[in-house]
């Protein structure tokens, strides 16, 4: 094993390691570069914004702008394109074998996901998937949370002469919201002719990829095109399990952490994003606000004030915004529930994705590549 030396900031500032160059983790790096020696573990070099992936499916061009470079908002700090497979009281072990020592450890793994490691290899992924969507007269998607309700509104829109067929086990569409915005949004989806079959699912294993037939619960065959499957991805914490932090997971793979975001037991070490135990909905803009808050602790510490001076974390009441092809939205706030045009200029037409870009200092317009 190689163990990596610090840069001569290191006998200055204190060594930061974050693992993971997500939602969270690619805020708190480029939070913190001007006031630690930070090292940002990733297994990609881009920074995708999740949240615009379904409109780049169909608008290929789009994700020039949600595929981010971590280079361009990190320029103060160490890039490691690698995956953290171990973990100590003082060091993180990469793939490759190498060793990053640090005094204070940021894990924002979120959940699992199967990217390439290029930014060049993702958008050619988003050209496949939109030859495959353009070519295809029937698209089945299997979920109906908010990823499988958002690509078929985004298909539906951009593409109304195909047939949509939207598979989802549970009894309403967006389960983690209220019935009336998830009625409200079937209803949406209804009028954009989307077939959308509750409480149905689809047995992957005895379906015939070659033949494009997939067999529904209720004995049903649909023949199909085009899949997707938009079900729940696991948390991203399968390397911690035999790691010092194997005692810090709760019963669904998070971190348990405090209302400062330090995990439980390690007064070195916080965690962030979907990765943490927080009572609350898991949503990209509230990890930003996990990124932003632990960022400010940090300073707090590696300053050497009193640990009193933190600041504390309250989980937040729902707040969701489901985007509806480029004009509609379903939103629900804890006083009420909108779906239109209203909640729409709100999101879909960005995405917030020049809202996302600025936070990280970069300008909210395409750049060049």
């Amino acid at each position: 094993m190689e163990e990596v030396k610090s840069s001569e900031l290191a006998g200055v500032w204190k060594r930061v390691v974050v693992v993971g160059g997500g939602v969270a983790g690619s805020l708190i790096a480029k939070s913190l570069q001007f006031h630690a020696d930070v090292t940002l573990i990733d297994p990609k070099e881009y920074f995708e914004i999740p949240w615009a992936s379904l409109r780049s499916m169909v608008e290929p061009s789009f994700a020039e702008r949600s595929l981010i470079y971590h280079k361009d908002y990190l320029t103060n700090g160490r890039l490691v394109v690698s995956k953290a497979i171990s973990i100590s009281n003082s060091q993180v072990l990469t793939a490759e074998g190498r060793l990053f020592t640090f005094e204070y450890l940021v894990i924002a793994t979120g959940h699992n996901d199967n990217f390439p490691k290029t930014r060049s290899e993702r958008l050619k992924e988003f050209k496949i998937e939109h030859e495959e969507i353009r070519a295809a007269n029937t698209v089945l998607i299997v979920g109906g949370g908010p990823t499988g309700v958002e690509l078929a509104a985004e298909i539906a829109v951009d593409f109304p002469e195909k047939r949509i067929i939207l598979v989802h086990r549970g009894s309403r569409l967006l389960e983690f919201i209220g019935p009336k915005a998830a009625n409200r949004t079937l209803d949406w989806l209804k009028s954009k002719r989307v077939e959308v079959k509750l409480q149905c699912s689809v047995d992957l294993n005895e379906s015939s990829y070659e033949t494009k037939t997939y067999v529904t619960s209720s004995g049903e065959t649909i023949k199909a095109d085009c899949l997707f499957v938009c079900t729940g991805k696991p948390t991203g914490s399968a390397w911690l399990k035999e790691t010092a932090f194997k005692d810090s997971l709760d019963s669904f793979g998070r971190l348990k952490v405090d209302e400062n975001f330090r995990v439980k037991g390690h007064n070195n070490v916080f965690a962030v994003g979907d990765i943490t135990d927080v009572k609350e909905s898991k949503q990209g803009y509230l990890a930003q606000k996990h990124a932003l808050l632990a960022a400010k602790n940090l300073k707090v510490l590696m300053s050497g004030e009193k640990e009193t001076k933190m600041a504390s974390y309250k989980p937040q009441p729902i707040k969701v915004i489901v985007s509806l092809g480029r004009r509609d939205a379903a939103a629900q706030y804890p006083w009420t529930t909108l779906i239109g045009r209203v909640p729409g200029l709100i999101k879909s037409k960005d995405l917030f994705v020049g809202k996302t870009r600025k936070q990280l200092g970069l300008d909210a317009r395409i750049s060049e590549y």
